[in-house]
């Protein structure tokens, strides 16, 4: 399926039924419909033809996400602009990804208009609010299927970002393997806060498919986020862990009716068992995603019934883990080689299948670099199976401490940390030291109106993972530097301590 036949099949369920929903504004089904079809029809009439790589630089917004499913009609690849990113990180997405035209919400005109003497790929650059170059006819548009649905970039937390190539069968991968893992009963209502261009866009996909209606909020706002939940009769939402942190001390959490909540998707960073326990009883069904951009979404799935035993007592042994590996995908752990390890030992996670790109864009080192010579992508994640089938992944590898000799993998201590109840989130890091090689050190950030000593929470940590894990040194910050998308930066923090 092709990224608009989403919308198609959603449409078939009832064409006059909401489909993207802003503020006051609804779309129907029928709506975005026929704009993803005029759409299209100005894409080719301005000389974009199939194949071509188009982008959106727009806030989250109904109609700007709509514009995904005319890129689409069109037979162009989806270029994902993250609209949080300084205007010189978008130039060379859309110069390296060989971008043909770029669609611009008003909101980012100026960005747009200072980027576009750099873009000499570019060919079209055109306003979301100008009506005029919208063509007026919305008849049915039909244009051969691109190679590649999305061609997202990486973080670019380690260097410039990459591009993935993504054909239409990885996000049909996982979207089945979404309908396949968690629970969907009756038309899902979705309240997307995080930014639609990463994670929360490519999950209104299964939703759409089954004729759901996706909730737009424009801009983060737990205060909004909690009001719309019952005012939309929402089922489902994503949001990462740092959200979720807060959203359990929001003080308006308590009186929020979430009583229709099927799935409240985490992921894309760690999240601590301890407080996910705590959003396990307080928030409702929660339901783990682990993923990354290059194998969206659906490596392992922790649906909301596996947080808990037969027995409905909550499955604490089992919160630090990513679920199980998804249907249709194929995971192992390997070692250093490349050879599969025994079960319960750690390695490299590996995984293969539908879901997993076709490789970086024009660059064959890197995708070499990512793959087996048995043909598994490399996640760059360490972690093992248990007897269950459970994923649990212990840290990147680039970011596991080799201290004293023994190996120290840094989400452990960071869980450790985080178990603490002043403790709002932790990054644990190396530093290099004379007598151990590398010594473990940390920053955390204490919830709001907490307070604790260093000292009070290293005793707390020395407790639960012994001294060899705890920290040599700790600080305590306001607050922890994170990318565009809410992952915490250690090479900045790293960096600093290094100054």
């Amino acid at each position: 399926m092709e990224l608009h036949d989403y919308l198609d099949k959603g449409a078939a369920l009832g064409p006059a039924r909401p489909c993207l929903t802003m503020g006051e504004t609804t779309l129907s089904y029928r709506d975005v419909q026929a704009l993803s079809h005029r759409l299209a029809r100005s894409l080719h009439r301005d000389g974009i033809a199939p194949g071509s790589h188009v982008a959106v630089l727009s806030p989250n917004d109904a109609r700007g996400f709509a514009c995904v499913f005319g890129i689409s009609r069109a037979g162009c690849t989806w270029v994902p602009i993250n609209p949080r990113n300084e205007a010189a990180e978008n130039a060379y997405v859309l110069d390296a990804f060989d971008c043909a035209a770029l669609i611009v919400h008003p909101a980012f005109a100026g960005m747009a208009a200072a980027m576009r003497p750099g873009l000499p790929k570019l060919r079209l650059m055109a306003g979301l609010d100008d009506g005029g170059w919208l063509d007026p006819d919305d008849a049915a548009v039909v244009a051969p299927p691109p190679a590649l649905a999305m061609l997202p970039g990486t973080g670019g937390t380690t260097g410039a970002p990459k591009g993935v190539m993504l054909p239409a069968s990885s996000l049909e991968a996982m979207s089945a393997a979404a309908l396949m893992r968690y629970p969907f009963e009756g038309r899902p209502v979705y309240l997307a806060m995080a930014p639609l261009t990463h994670a929360a866009g490519v999950m209104t996909f299964p939703c759409l498919a089954l004729g759901g209606h996706v909730v737009v909020m424009p801009k983060p706002d737990l205060t909004d986020y909690l009001a719309l939940i019952p005012r939309h009769r929402v089922t489902h939402s994503f949001l990462p862990p740092t959200l979720i942190y807060m959203l359990l001390d929001h003080p308006e959490l308590a009186a929020t009716d979430r009583s229709l909540l099927q799935c409240l998707w985490y992921g894309a960073a760690p999240m601590s068992p301890t407080r996910l326990a705590e959003a396990c009883e307080r928030l409702g069904p929660m339901a783990q995603i682990f993923g990354q951009t290059e194998a969206p979404m659906m490596i392992s799935t922790m649906a909301p019934a596996d947080h808990y035993r037969p027995d409905g007592s909550l499955a604490t042994e089992r919160l630090s883990s990513a679920g199980r590996p998804s249907p249709l995908v194929q995971v192992a752990i390997v070692d250093a080689d490349g050879v599969p390890v025994p079960q319960g030992e750690r390695g490299e996670i590996v995984v293969r299948g539908s879901l997993v790109m076709a490789g970086y864009y024009k660059n064959a080192a890197a995708t070499a670099e990512a793959t087996t010579a048995a043909g598994w992508h490399r996640t760059g994640d360490i972690g093992y199976l248990d007897a269950d089938d459970y994923l649990f992944i212990v840290d990147r590898a680039k970011d596991m401490i080799i201290s004293g000799g023994y190996n120290v993998y840094s989400s452990e201590v960071e869980a450790a940390l985080q178990a603490h109840p002043a403790v709002q989130d932790a990054a644990v890091f190396g530093l290099p030291d004379d007598k151990w090689g590398e010594r473990v050190c940390a920053v955390v950030q204490l919830r709001a109106g907490a307070s604790a000593s260093p000292d009070e929470i290293l005793a707390d940590t020395k407790a639960r993972v012994g001294s060899v894990k705890t920290p040599k040194q700790l600080d305590i910050w306001p607050d922890l530097p994170r990318s565009k998308v809410g992952k915490v930066l250690k090479r900045e923090i790293r960096a600093s301590f290094l100054a």
